[in-house]
């Protein structure tokens, strides 16, 4: 059902993928959450993104429990964070160099496989949700001695990043990054120079919060007046132009939107054969962003959407 392909470290993905963090409402009906990543497959997913940190290690049950070898899907997961059903939030940081090759074990054995195919090192630098304190707060080129480690020992196929900022990025690009993971919606752009340099390098960009705020505080696209007289003008629903807008953005975008409910994965997944003409991106590209005032967000004045993103990238951007 999904329209196109990128790539994602050595493989060909469809554009849309699962994310897997909302199977962990389905906790206590393991067969209808295993039914649902049946489903997704069935429909034309091949790439789902996990951690051992949802749902304390139930979304990679589910994985393991769902997909076959013959499946052919490529499964990314993070490190950065481990379960701790017990605390006051359902994970703790992890982010010292003997706690990410830990979570890479962990991974390795609720997978049930020998090899992750990519991982990606889920910072704690931007956007938002936590930020590390005391022995959590790592210098990166600490993190990648591990993580390339770890690939030369075969347990890591590929390498990514999660929440990191442009400087980090750049900094990280020798060691062979596939994708970063960051906060990004049409109402929540100030990473677009993080994207460009991403396309200009060939590396996946995939976001989370696609459609903006899961945190109080947060602009949603939804809510948006263009977004919703596009998705009117079409017959579709606004998440789907969200989606449909990051698509269009730029060619290495990939989504990873979750559900835990089978037409909820049909509409995110039909999302990718919403063509938008050049009036609605127009209509659509307009939306000021707003990164919001989430409970580490930063209030920034509002601004207009920044240049297209065929304009090369400027040295010292």
């Amino acid at each position: 059902m999904t329209t196109g392909t990128a790539r994602l470290a050595t493989r060909t993905v469809s554009r849309i993928g699962y994310g897997a963090l909302q199977l962990e409402r389905l906790h206590d009906r393991r067969d209808r959450a295993v039914a649902l990543l049946r489903r997704a497959v069935e429909l034309g997913v091949d790439h789902v993104d996990t951690a051992e940190f949802y749902g304390a290690g139930f979304a990679n049950e589910v994985i393991r429990a769902a997909l076959r070898p013959a499946d052919g899907v490529l499964v990314v997961t993070k490190v950065g964070a481990d379960p701790d059903p017990g605390g006051p939030r359902p994970l703790r940081l992890a982010q010292r160099p003997e706690q990410l090759r830990a979570s890479v074990e962990d991974n390795l054995r609720s997978l049930g496989t020998d090899r992750l195919e990519v991982v990606n090192l889920r910072r704690l630098d931007t956007g938002p949700g936590l930020r590390a304190e005391g022995d959590q707060v790592v210098d990166l080129d600490d993190q990648l001695a591990v993580m390339t480690a770890l690939r030369d020992e075969g347990k890591i196929g590929a390498i990514g990043l999660s929440s990191v900022t442009l400087d980090g990025l750049r900094r990280a690009l020798p060691a062979g990054i596939v994708c970063v993971q960051n906060s990004y919606s049409l109402v929540s752009r100030e990473d677009e120079e993080l994207l460009r340099l991403c396309t200009a390098e060939g590396i996946a960009w995939v976001p989370f919060f696609p459609l903006g705020g899961s945190f109080p505080g947060v602009p949603k696209a939804t809510g948006e007046p263009a977004v919703r007289a596009v998705a009117e003008s079409l017959g579709v629903t606004p998440s789907q132009v969200g989606l449909a807008w990051l698509l269009h953005r730029a060619p290495n975008v990939l989504l990873i939107p979750g559900t835990a409910d089978a037409a909820h994965l049909a509409a995110n997944l039909a999302a990718g054969g919403i063509a938008l003409d050049a009036a609605a991106l127009a209509a659509l590209d307009g939306v000021a962003s707003r990164p919001g005032d989430g409970p580490i967000g930063r209030p920034e004045p509002t601004r207009p959407n920044p240049a297209p993103l065929d304009q090369p990238l400027q040295d010292g951007s």
